[in-house]
Formats: C-alpha cells, sequence, structure tokens
C-alpha cells in the first residue's frame, strides 16, 4: 500500500492561501503565460524539502503517484522524491534506472523552471556522467520547453566535475530557441562554466555572443567586470 495520500493530505494541511495567491503570481499562471493553469497550496519549498526527509515510508510509486498532481507543490515533492530516492541508490544500477525512467516518462508534469532545476542535474545529470549522452541533446530539439530546459539543465552536474563540452554543444542548439526561460538558463549555465575556468566561457562567447539573445548573454556575462560586459554587451569584443 503506498503512501501517496497519506502524503497529499500532509500537504493539504500545509497550505497557505496567501502564498498560493503570491506564487500563481510568481509562476506565471495567466492565460498564454509558461505556467497557465497551475495551481498552488501555498508551501513554501523548505517545508516540502522537510516533508520529504520525514516521509521515511515512502516509495517510487508515491512518487510516481503524486507527480501528476493537479498542485504544483505537490508535483515538486514528487520530483524532490525522486531525487532523495537517488541520492540513496548509491551505484544501484537497476534503483537508478528504475528512477531515471520514471522521470523521463513523467517529464509532462515536471512543467515549471523550478521543478526542473531542483532535479534534471541531480538525477538525469548524474546518471548520464558516465555514459553515452545522446538523450540530452533529443531533449534538447524537444518541442517541449520542460524538456529543453532539463537536457542544460542536467549538464550542471558535468560543469560541477569540470566537463563543459556538453554544456557548449547544447547551448548552440538552443541559441536560437524563442522562449525566454530558455535563453535564461543557457546564460546561467555558460556563467557556470565561467565560474569553474573563465576562458572556456570566453572562448565559447567569442564565437557565439553576437547572435545570442541579449537575456542569454546578459546571465552569462553577469559575474564579468562592468567594462568587460559593456564591450560584450556593444558588440565590441
Amino acid at each position: 500500500m503506498t503512501q501517496a495520500k497519506e502524503i497529499f493530505k500532509t500537504l493539504i494541511q500545509s497550505a497557505n492561501p496567501d502564498i498560493a495567491e503570491h506564487s500563481q503570481r510568481f509562476f506565471k499562471t495567466g492565460e498564454g503565460d509558461y505556467g497557465a493553469g497551475d495551481k498552488f497550496l501555498g508551501i513554501r519549498v523548505p517545508v516540502i524539502r522537510k516533508l520529504v526527509k520525514q516521509s521515511k515510508q515512502a516509495s517510487m510509486a508515491d512518487a510516481v503517484e503524486l507527480i501528476s498532481n493537479e498542485y504544483h507543490e505537490v508535483r515538486l515533492f514528487a520530483v524532490l522524491l525522486m531525487v532523495h530516492f537517488f541520492e540513496r541508490s548509491k551505484n544501484d544500477e537497476a534503483q537508478q534506472e528504475e528512477i531515471v525512467s520514471a522521470y523521463l516518462a513523467n517529464t509532462a508534469f515536471i512543467n515549471n523552471w523550478d521543478l526542473v532545476d531542483s532535479s534534471a542535474h541531480k538525477i538525469l545529470g548524474k546518471y548520464l556522467f558516465n555514459k553515452d549522452r545522446t538523450l540530452l541533446f533529443k531533449l534538447a530539439k524537444s518541442a517541449s520547453l520542460w524538456e529543453r530546459r532539463i537536457s542544460m539543465m542536467s549538464t550542471y552536474y558535468f560543469i560541477k566535475q569540470g566537463q563543459f563540452e556538453d554544456t557548449f554543444k547544447i547551448a548552440e542548439i538552443l541559441l536560437d530557441d524563442n522562449h525566454d526561460l530558455i535563453h535564461k538558463i543557457v546564460g546561467w549555465m555558460l556563467r557556470e562554466v565561467g565560474n569553474k575556468n573563465k576562458l572556456a566561457e570566453e572562448n565559447f562567447l567569442k564565437s557565439h555572443y553576437v547572435n545570442m539573445p541579449r537575456t542569454m548573454l546578459r546571465y552569462a556575462i553577469e559575474k564579468f567586470p562592468k567594462e568587460e560586459r559593456e564591450l560584450y554587451l556593444k558588440g565590441k569584443i
């Protein structure tokens, strides 16, 4: 018997209408927005993380059941539970494959930037680190905004290990993307490369910055000295 119903009840008890109203605006849930139609209970992220740690009887079956819930925070609980299980899996390949398969099968419900950013690199990125990464390039070309973001966010794990090649390749695929949330994630990951190796980021930027969306470039050079940022923005590098 799963614990999903009990977990849902606990989350409902933590709901706060005032926080929910703010979240509806913050996560762009209006008609035509990227989070259109999403519903919120009004639960802060630290509370959700605490509940994940307290749900000691929960299973992957619970995560799979909860991830399609209509409420944003319930889906966030589900992906954080998957992250929790993946972190505990150590070198259990079978368990890791189960988690990754469930994650990929439910990308339709990992449908906002916080859900992606709190999970993709910790599950998919870590899993693919010593494996073929073709899947990420397939996701980068997906019609789904969230799968494209998952692709780029997953490379954050590689960046932390000092590997940048796939970040650059996926960034090239996404250079012409028309969505602001992709511009931001690509710029962010390029900035993270720069935090590890500024020369590597600069070499990539010199080849592509003129054609980058402005938001992407601003995110990428955010930590550069002011004078250097201005040269990039004026196209004078």
